[in-house]
């Protein structure tokens, strides 16, 4: 009986090898068939596809679908449309990058097709938010202490918006995103100020809060900005222009903590310890 075990097994192992082989080539099979599928297909067909992909919210699919098509069928209509279609895909994934290749392509493409104005629109869209990172989101990092390049960019961006296109479906939209940034570069003006102030710079503080003034007008941090003068020229001991500044703070925010001492009140500075707390500045804990 024992010689019947090995030649038992030795069946047995055969048998798991042959439906591994069988198993690989059918996933060969697929993968193979699954690059050529779209072989050929009509451009409409390939559109559609890549539509049903976007409606899903399957943005990879999509753009790989609106590629095949782009290659089988470099002109037309849909071609155009498959451009823009994946460009917008690419910002939904968070390809930032390959966003913007693929809007500048477009432009350069096509510069006076009826959808510019939306691919300057989505470019705006791509840069303005091109730096907000996963970490921001979660931790709430301020991202007026980032880098602006790109945000700056996206502001540019929508001017063109708003000044070429100004009939256009997305320049109220334009304008309403532009108010914001300036907010945030405001705030990265005034966040620099209280920098300054905390390390008794005052003359480079008070700069830098006239600069805001000169350059954001009616921004959200325009008293801020006052405030810091006020204080920068108290510590400095030119009265005359700490006088003044606080007679325009009281004339436009009565209620500003500056006026009942409590701005600037920086953050405890343990708190940075705590790698799971958000990023805290003067202006935020003053109004707390």
């Amino acid at each position: 009986m024992s010689p019947r075990f090995p030649s038992f097994r030795r069946a047995v192992l055969v048998l798991l090898v042959a439906m591994l082989v069988t198993s690989g080539c059918a996933r060969l099979k697929g993968v193979f068939r699954d690059d050529n599928v779209d072989e050929g297909v009509p451009a409409a067909e390939l559109f559609d596809k890549g539509h049903r992909s976007m409606e899903r919210g399957n943005w990879n699919a999509a753009v790989l679908t609106y590629r095949r098509l782009v290659a089988q069928y470099p002109f037309g209509d849909y071609t155009e449309q498959a451009l823009i279609e994946t460009a917008y895909a690419q910002y939904k994934q968070g390809n930032n990058e390959e966003a913007v290749s693929s809007i500048d392509r477009f432009i350069r493409t096509y510069p006076t097709h009826r959808n510019i104005a939306y691919m300057y629109y989505l470019r705006g869209l791509v840069n303005s938010n091109r730096d907000t990172v996963f970490l921001q989101r979660v931790w709430s990092l301020d991202a007026s202490r980032r880098d602006l390049a790109t945000p700056l960019q996206g502001y540019n961006d929508f001017t063109i918006v708003t000044q070429r296109y100004p009939n256009s479906r997305y320049a109220a939209d334009a304008r309403q995103r532009m108010v914001a940034l300036r907010n945030l570069f405001a705030r990265h003006e005034i966040e620099t100020a209280l920098y300054y102030m905390r390390r008794e710079a005052y003359v480079a503080a008070a700069e830098r809060s006239k600069y805001l003034l000169e350059t954001y007008p009616q921004s959200e941090y325009q008293n801020d900005a006052v405030a810091v003068m006020a204080e920068a020229y108290t510590r400095l001991g030119n009265e005359t222009l700490a006088a003044d500044a606080r007679r325009v703070l009281v004339a436009n925010d009565p209620s500003h903590p500056y006026l009942t001492g409590k701005f600037p009140d920086y953050p405890w500075n343990i708190r940075k310890l705590n790698p799971f707390a958000g990023e805290r500045s003067a202006i935020d804990t003053s109004r707390d």
